[in-house]
């Protein structure tokens, strides 16, 4: 089986012009935050849900996560604005 990750394909498929459906593939830096809307996702919760949060040991601490996760999880805005940050969404 041939490996798909050679630098020829890459190189073949980044330089390809009519892409099918639209589409449009663009190499990025491998660490791009401001282009990455998990960056977002997760720094609201640490800063805002869990700002003030001192668990005495990892039980409480994970109580904590999920409880901030299960939070978040309703707030749809939230998470839209971190993909539109990054000019993913409308």
């Amino acid at each position: 089986m041939a490996r798909l990750s050679t630098a020829r394909t890459r190189s073949r498929i980044f330089s390809s012009e009519g892409q099918p459906n639209g589409r449009h593939l663009e190499q990025l830096p491998g660490y791009a935050p401001d282009l990455n809307p998990d960056e977002g996702i997760w720094n609201y919760p640490k800063r805002v849900e869990l700002g003030n949060v001192c668990c005495a040991n990892l039980e409480q601490l994970h109580h904590a996560l999920i409880q901030a996760k299960e939070r978040l999880r309703h707030k749809k805005e939230i998470i839209k604005s971190c993909s539109r940050q990054c000019g993913y969404l409308a």
